[in-house]
């Protein structure tokens, strides 16, 4: 086992002590590869309240060990639009809602100021499932673990588009590194089903001079929707 930090003498005595060991008899696996125990080499139901029971009790990553609660989804599971962030807000919520806080209020506003629908009329989900306390970015095991879950709402939502919100939940789920804003606002692919990325609310928040390319977006989605 390879450390940087270690001295040659203390690398050279370890490998003599492993080597003591095997000469006794132990004997050393293979590298563990904690990715390989991602949810997609289990089957998941095809059912998104037996999917709900199967998030509600997993236990695959650091989050699901540290989680407050988890949040599956909020809204129409038949509905043809999806909007898909990447983790839940940190804020407290008893009700168990996904769309909280300050962009929150934002994303809402601009859902039904622009299509002039109600926002429960869409699917919203998380890539990463549980909600905790935790102020970090997830990494890509933990990413790897709660993806699966996601593709299989998606799978049986069936949704005609998925809207992703921000740069790190369209990446963490196509892999694609493009830069948000050479695809802002297009409509791409993600296993079939047509995607397209756009500002992350939180974003906005910051950068409220963007509210006109990210108004222009949500013209774009409301022509898609007449259209389904």
């Amino acid at each position: 086992m390879y450390n940087p930090s270690m001295t040659k003498q203390i690398q050279y005595k370890l490998l003599e002590h492993f080597e003591l060991l095997k000469t006794i008899g132990y004997t050393y696996s293979s590298p563990f590869d904690i990715n390989r125990c991602a949810t997609n080499h289990f089957e998941l139901p095809n059912d998104l309240e037996q999917l709900k029971i199967l998030v509600e009790n997993c236990n695959l990553c650091e989050f699901s060990k540290l989680k407050k609660q988890t949040d599956f989804s909020q809204g129409n599971c038949h509905a043809n639009i999806m909007f898909i962030d990447e983790t839940p807000s940190i804020i407290s919520d008893e009700q168990n809602r996904l769309v909280l806080g300050k962009s929150g209020e934002l994303l809402i506003a601009m859902i039904e100021n622009v299509l002039n629908v109600p926002h429960n009329e869409f699917y919203f989900a998380h890539i990463i499932k549980c909600k905790t306390t935790l102020k970090k970015e997830p990494t890509a095991c933990e990413i790897s673990s709660c993806k699966p879950y996601l593709d299989q709402q998606i799978k049986l939502v069936n949704p005609k588009l998925i809207v992703a919100l921000g740069e790190n939940c369209y990446r963490s789920l196509t892999q694609d590194k493009t830069n948000l804003e050479q695809i802002r606002g297009k409509i791409l692919k993600y296993n079939g089903v047509d995607i397209m990325p756009i500002y992350h609310p939180n974003y906005l928040l910051r950068n409220p001079s963007s509210k006109k390319e990210a108004f222009a977006d949500m013209l774009k989605i409301k022509s898609l929707l007449e259209q389904m």
